[in-house]
């Protein structure tokens, strides 16, 4: 590692006449240190980057075989950061000759598609993923069936808010649910407690049990080995207006006026916890707040819990409740909402060139998810399949897309890689889509990447009748992309007046149509730049 140590941990070059000595970093003194984390990655940088004190031209250090192992290896994992979307090959590094100072390490990126193998699909019932159940909450009621209906018809839900006085907001209208009942679900008493968002995951839970035939109390749900069994339910706001009671409260009536519920009923994991309290669910049970990809996180999450045989069965989706003063003057604040006032049911208009920002609306969306061995003994009702899924960031901006679609297109990639699906395979997508004026031609542009030929394939926007819904938004449109499969008809994206040119795939405009779906995509995509994609088949034994 060095020539000479000379006295105080000095590295001195012995031949005449003499050239400065500095002090000797610890990893090259005590080989030891080699052992902690990132003194690979120092070591190879250092080693790369050092050049030898002498007044002729840099020139590298002689290197013993273990750092010739070390740096290969971190140039691979450059090489990795730097394209993600290629496989890097490290050429093996030739031993140095005597008398000669070895180069550098060789990288080079080779295609994909040279050496990937072909797409294989899981065989394994322990690790296939099946969806037995789906239970919702939305500005079309709590019935799955009502709920898809409704989009089929090219309905829209959008409304002018009316559970507060909306009048001096520039943007006046939303998705909002009227009517909501909570009956034979939750108790009268936590009822009048809870904050929406948690009243919206525990019954579209139960409901979504009810439907995979785990009623509470019923011998089926009895038969469930608790200890397997998890609740991965999140939300990107929480128990917003529990908070913003609070606060209010605070700065009213001071802090004695706050309800001891502030805190439990405001944190994210509630849902999941109260909902694992309610069903006896002792498995992994936590949130994921990933803002508007939220829902399709937990189910990646939930899914992985079950390949990895850690659950037989999980409840995961989505909720949220941010339709009140502070949700809606916040998103306000940013510049996100559409201001169309004097037609709400025409704002939310995704790949419209007159599209001007995206519609709020809430609700919740859950999946019951299983492996195929646990569905298959207890005789389930298997819907479809989950087929795998994946998550990345874009490392880009808060609240902008990259317009080149890199991190979405490689999560598209990486999520058909972990269904095993080729990408000819997919020929329905239930974009993000939200109405703004980056992010819709930002999501094509990588679905662009990903699918060339875009004859066969039908997206569409569930958004454009329900609104954005934020964390709940993936588990409603997972739940409208089962619905695809199983009927053979995909709902229509609405308000389709006058389309951008750039979009050339078959939007499914203003009308359903009939399109029996092979694999269907969805996509949800977060403040933060989080991106994430579910892929779910019909199910074949």
């Amino acid at each position: 590692y060095a020539r000479a140590v000379g006295k105080e941990g000095t590295r001195c070059s012995s031949p005449s006449p003499p050239r400065p000595c500095r002090p000797t970093p610890l990893w090259a003194s005590d080989p030891t240190h080699h052992t902690y984390m990132g003194a690979p990655l120092q070591l190879a940088a250092s080693t790369l980057l050092e050049p030898r004190f002498s007044p002729s031209p840099p020139r590298f250090h002689r290197h013993h075989p273990l750092l010739l192992l070390t740096l290969a290896a971190a140039a691979a994992a450059m090489q990795s950061l730097l394209l993600p979307t290629a496989s890097a090959a490290v050429a093996p590094a030739a031993a140095p000759r005597r008398g000669r100072l070895p180069g550098r390490v060789s990288v080079r990126a080779s295609a994909a598609a040279s050496t990937a193998a072909a797409p294989r699909r899981e065989t394994d019932p322990k690790k296939r993923v099946v969806i037995t159940g789906m239970g919702l909450v939305s500005v079309f009621g709590n019935d799955v069936d009502t709920y898809y209906d409704r989009l089929l018809s090219g309905e829209s839900g959008i409304g002018l808010i009316d559970r507060f006085d909306a009048s001096k907001f520039p943007t006046r209208f939303a998705g909002q649910i009227r009517g909501f009942s909570s009956e034979g679900y939750i108790d009268g008493k936590n009822d009048r407690r809870l904050d929406d968002c948690l009243r919206y995951c525990l019954v579209s839970g139960k409901k979504a049990l009810e439907a995979a035939g785990l009623s509470l109390g019923s011998k089926p749900m009895e038969k469930i080995d608790k200890a397997r069994a998890g609740v991965l339910v999140g939300t990107g706001m929480g128990g917003l207006q529990v908070f913003s009671d609070g606060v209010q409260n605070l700065i009213e009536k001071g802090y004695r006026k706050i309800t001891p519920f502030f805190i439990p009923y405001a944190i994210t994991n509630m849902g999941s916890a109260l909902l694992g309290m309610d069903i006896g669910f002792m498995g992994p049970n936590y949130s994921i707040s990933t803002a508007c990809a939220t829902s399709n996180y937990c189910f990646y999450a939930a899914a992985n819990h079950i390949r990895r045989g850690e659950a037989d069965i999980m409840v995961a989706g989505g909720t949220e409740a941010a339709i009140i003063p502070i949700g809606v003057g916040g998103f306000v604040a940013c510049r996100a909402l559409s201001q169309r006032n004097d037609d709400p049911k025409t704002a939310s208009r995704p790949w419209d060139k007159e599209r001007d920002g995206f519609v709020m609306g809430e609700g919740a969306g859950v999946l019951v998810m299983e492996s195929l061995e646990h569905a298959m003994k207890r005789d389930a009702p298997i819907i479809a399949e989950y087929l795998g899924g994946a998550v990345n960031c874009d490392a880009y901006h808060m609240t902008d897309p990259r317009s080149d679609g890199l991190g979405v297109s490689s999560c598209i990639k990486q999520s058909l890689e972990d269904a095993g699906v080729a990408s000819e395979e997919v020929n329905y997508i239930n974009c993000h889509a939200t109405s703004t004026l980056a992010g819709d031609l930002a999501e094509v542009n990588a679905i662009k990447q990903v699918f060339k030929d875009p004859s066969g394939i039908k997206m569409n926007a569930t958004k454009s009748m329900i609104g954005h819904c934020l964390g709940a938004a993936g588990g409603l449109e997972a739940i409208a992309t089962v619905k695809a499969i199983t009927t053979g008809w995909v709902h229509p994206s609405i308000n389709q007046f006058n389309p951008e040119e750039a979009v050339e795939f078959d939007t499914v405009p203003n009308v359903k149509k009939q399109h029996e779906v092979n694999v269907g995509i969805s996509n949800s995509f977060g403040f933060g730049g989080h991106n994430s994609v579910v892929v779910f088949a019909p199910f074949k034994p």
